[in-house]
């Protein structure tokens, strides 16, 4: 990571890491650190569209959680996953790897 960071990367995006090594990266880079199922800890976190709202089909990823559910429209289930990141409600442990 810190090869990547040297070589001029101007963010990294990691998916489906343990917590920890989320927690690692976004302590020890000087980059925003992404995280997809890496725990609460990035800079960030992003959920594609399809998982947010529950209609990925198949079996639900474990990083990703229905947020269309209890919501009357996109609009507000987008919000309520806005709302759940910057309260460091979403993600939890359970969807950690």
């Amino acid at each position: 990571a810190k090869v990547l960071e040297a070589a001029g990367a101007d963010v990294m995006v990691v998916e489906c890491v343990p917590a920890e090594l989320g927690k690692r990266l976004a302590e020890e880079l000087t980059i925003p650190v992404i995280g997809i199922g890496a725990g609460p800890h990035c800079d960030g976190q992003v959920l594609v569209i399809q998982d947010m709202l529950g209609i990925t089909p198949g079996k639900r990823p474990k990083f990703s959680r229905n947020f269309m559910e209890g919501q009357t429209s996109v609009q507000a289930a987008v919000r309520a996953y806005v709302d759940a990141v910057k309260s460091v409600s979403f993600p939890t442990e359970e969807h950690a790897f």
